[in-house]
């Protein structure tokens, strides 16, 4: 019997430190948003024959709700001492037009690279951490593949070719982190219990990023975001 004891003790401590939950939340852009811009094709015949309609800029994208789209939301500061994850993150070039035009990886994570366009492109990343690259993707190569090391803020990857191509990514030492969808939510799993810095990022926004303080245990913690337009200066 006092063994029996012993083992649920001890199974009870395992549980207890292993305690997580998830952030949920949403993040809104305040006020009347930008218009999304037209992108011009013409220079690549392949490029506009691959849209119906007019291709638009992604850099800013909103909905009728003030719901915001490709927001990196991820915690500052947290430790992790798992290892990456073996699934690949995809960033596919289709329509010359990245997509997802933003994504988060973790440190030695493969980024697989597609070129599903039959025409030219180059991927040329800017990090100033990890090793800047610049490689060619005939329309011939229909993949490649890259890791980065170590962690790093946000930096472009773009194409050369198409000047209006470009990407946001952002390197993590964990996976806390999650980039909203087309209606401004995200998810963040399996956060171990504790109180965290939750910090939200958008590319219209580069010098300016939110903060909140948010704390786990076990269950959902959900933490919301509002981003506003800068009052003009007088």
């Amino acid at each position: 019997m006092r063994k029996m004891m012993n083992i649920i003790v001890t199974a009870s401590i395992v549980i207890s430190i292993v305690s997580a939950g998830e952030i949920t939340g949403h993040v809104k852009f305040i006020g009347k948003g930008p218009k999304a811009k037209t992108i011009r094709m013409d220079a690549d015949p392949v490029c506009a024959a691959s849209h119906k309609e007019a291709a638009k800029a992604e850099s800013f994208i909103v909905d009728k709700d003030g719901n915001l789209a490709n927001v990196i939301v991820y915690l500052k500061g947290v430790s992790y001492s798992g290892k990456a994850p073996s699934t690949p993150v995809v960033l596919d070039q289709s329509g010359c037009i990245y997509s997802p035009h933003v994504i988060g990886i973790q440190a030695g994570q493969t980024v697989k690279i597609l070129n599903s366009d039959a025409t030219m492109h180059n991927i040329h990343a800017l990090p100033k951490v990890n090793r800047e690259f610049n490689k060619g993707m005939p329309k011939s190569l229909k993949e490649i593949s890259t890791i980065f090391d170590k962690p790093e803020d946000v930096f472009v990857i773009k194409c050369d070719v198409h000047p209006w191509m470009k990407s946001y990514s952002q390197v993590f030492d964990h996976p806390y982190f999650a980039v909203t969808g087309k209606d401004g939510t995200f998810s963040i799993p399996n956060v171990p219990d504790g109180t965290y810095e939750a910090v939200a990022w958008q590319e219209r926004f580069k010098n300016k990023t939110l903060t909140q303080s948010v704390t786990v245990k076990g269950g959902t913690a959900i933490v919301n975001f509002e981003f506003k337009r800068p009052k003009k200066k007088k």
